[in-house]
């Protein structure tokens, strides 16, 4: 019995350097392989257009992340404390609030273009993340990327 047992552990262990082997011939015969990245948000929205002299100039300006929860929204009044009311894309009427770091940075006029994040707990709130120039309002409008409830201002 113990020949038997010595034949099929030969064979056993033949078989297993014939299967590394082959996978090492597998290896070196494949050639590597570009592994696609997950698609990512396109936080920018790059644009195209000629001004008054011909010339052809790129626009690049970011765009609401939606699976975040971020939307457009047009300043309508302020309310004082860097708090004003916005008329947001999805029709609701929100209590916006500038957070601290944006405070100096960004000035708000009514009509204003915004990027806001509503609050998970309070859908009645949001925060100001963005606020458009009246150049990139014009150029976003241009290209149809403001909703159509938005276009009346």
């Amino acid at each position: 019995m113990s020949t038997e047992e010595d034949k099929l552990e030969e064979e056993n262990q033949e078989s297993v350097k014939d299967e590394k082997e082959m996978e090492k011939t597998e290896k070196e015969n494949e050639k590597p392989q570009k592994i696609k990245a997950p698609e990512k948000h396109v936080k920018w929205v790059e644009g195209s257009h000629q001004d008054a002299a011909g010339v052809e100039r790129t626009i690049r300006v970011p765009l609401p992340y939606k699976p975040k929860g971020e939307m457009f929204a047009i300043a309508d009044a302020f309310q004082g404390g860097s708090r004003l009311q916005v008329i947001c894309e999805d029709g609701n009427r929100r209590l916006a609030r500038i957070p601290g770091k944006l405070r100096r940075r960004m000035w708000i006029r009514e009509n204003d273009l915004l990027i806001i994040i509503p609050w998970s707990f309070q859908d009645s709130k949001a925060d100001v993340k963005w606020r458009y120039t009246p150049t990139q309002f014009a150029n976003l409008r241009r290209m149809g990327k403001i909703p159509e409830i938005l276009e009346i201002q």
